[in-house]
């Protein structure tokens, strides 16, 4: 595989240094790095586009290493922001770094004997006893100022978008990522940085830098940053982020974020954000043509992103919770949800507090939906609707309107789904 070509089909190429293509032809494997930001415990769906740059690297044969800023991270990166960023203390830092090695183990091979097996590097690790003045002396002198100021992220924050303009630690965020890719340069035979199409002027500065200090040619690549049709941010939803962490974006959430993309981004993002071959995603945009209706394409990007983000087994999960708002799921598919799923796929319906101790003590369900709940406004109605099967409680039909409701109905030691007709939901909550 061409890396080069891989990427200009799937539409992942922003910018690209002359003479890039011509290096990854002649050589293999080439070490190329990422840089990854570690200021959270775990990678949201914006880093996505480059993780998956680094995992086609290495499939095309090249060494990928992925870069956490453990030291860059004390800092900020103006590129593209507006304003300055919290500045994290060391501790925080290990924490972040560990849990984002965790997770690229999901997209590259970090064990394999492959001479293009992929690292991690940590750029804390050579910055933490580097002196102001040695750093100032050794590698300042090399690039002026002039060269720094004329870098779009610097002037766009010199030229008022920022209310505060750019603090003198930003300023120098620049130089230290320039540092970085000398330092891999040096130690790693590293020749290629890759990143998003914000990180231009600062990769450019470090192909730069080398050439300065050794003589030698390095190279640039970046990827477009990741757009939606409507023009709003990719990758955020009214409630944030979407994380590749579990904890913060449960599997089935994340599901329903892919399922539901436009049909124009979804040939965009399928391209991105799967290893599926030209032919099959042709195949797969062809078929979708021929009837939108059946959402083809966004079926097969989230299953394809959810099963190599989280797993088969929560991919299937997710489906299943999916087809409980639409009448197709069982009692069995119910009791299977954990706790999370459960109050995801059920957060848009109402919510009622029922006393535990009714339950315990037994309860009949037109006294449980009707004074206890409110999802009924009247016990005439609620038998009524018993009697034509337009009750449900946990998805089995409700066939006597006095059935005892006890704790053996509790979904999660706490929970009763309710059902009104085909659309109609309410969860009880238990307390």
């Amino acid at each position: 595989m061409n890396f080069v070509e891989e990427l200009k089909w799937r539409g992942m190429i922003h910018t690209i240094m002359p003479g890039t293509e011509e290096l990854l032809e002649k050589e293999k494997p080439v070490t190329a790095y990422l840089g990854i930001d570690p200021t959270a415990d775990s990678l949201h769906i914006g880093h996505l586009c480059g993780v998956m740059m680094l995992r086609h690297f290495q499939r095309c044969g090249h060494k990928p290493m992925a870069l956490i800023g453990g030291a860059t991270g004390m800092i900020g990166d103006p590129s593209g922001k507006s304003e300055e960023r919290n500045l994290l203390d060391e501790e925080t830092l290990r924490h972040n770094v560990a849990c984002i090695k965790k997770q690229l183990a999901k997209f590259l091979d970090f064990e394999s004997n492959e001479p293009n097996k992929a690292e991690l590097v940590n750029n804390y690790d050579w910055m933490k006893d580097f002196t102001f003045l040695d750093f100032a002396r050794d590698i300042g002198k090399h690039i002026t100022v002039n060269y720094m100021m004329a870098k779009e992220s610097v002037q766009k924050r010199l030229n008022g978008e920022a209310r505060d303009g750019l603090s003198f630690t930003e300023f120098t965020y620049q130089l230290l990522q320039a540092y970085d890719f000398y330092y891999l340069h040096q130690n790693k035979n590293c020749k290629l940085q890759m990143g998003g199409a914000d990180q231009w002027g600062n990769i450019t500065t470090g192909s730069e830098l080398i050439r300065r200090m050794s003589g030698e040619e390095c190279y640039a690549l970046t990827c477009p940053l990741i757009t939606k049709s409507d023009g709003k941010k990719f990758g955020k939803t009214e409630k944030g982020n979407i994380w590749l962490n579990r904890e913060y974006t449960s599997p089935y959430i994340f599901y329903q974020f892919w399922l539901n993309v436009a049909d124009d981004d979804a040939e965009k993002y399928i391209k991105i954000f799967t290893s599926l071959t030209k032919e099959e995603i042709d195949t797969l945009i062809e078929e979708h043509k021929q009837d939108p209706g059946r959402r083809v394409l966004q079926k097969r990007l989230a299953k394809e992103v959810t099963i190599m983000v989280h797993s088969q087994e929560d991919y299937d999960m997710a489906v299943e919770a999916s087809n409980i708002l639409f009448g197709k799921a069982t009692k069995e598919s119910l009791l299977k949800m954990d706790e999370r799923t459960l109050l995801d796929v059920f957060d848009g319906v109402p919510h009622f507090e029922v006393a535990l101790d009714d339950i315990k003590a037994g309860i009949k369900a037109g006294d449980l939906c009707v004074e206890k709940a409110p999802c009924f406004p009247s016990k005439g109605e609620m038998r009524k609707l018993t009697q034509g099967g337009g009750v449900s409680i946990n998805k089995d039909k409700l066939d006597n309107f006095d059935r005892v409701i006890t704790t053996d109905d509790l979904l999660d030691g706490k929970y009763i789904l309710v059902q009104k007709g085909k659309k109609n939901y309410f969860l009880l909550i238990a307390k």
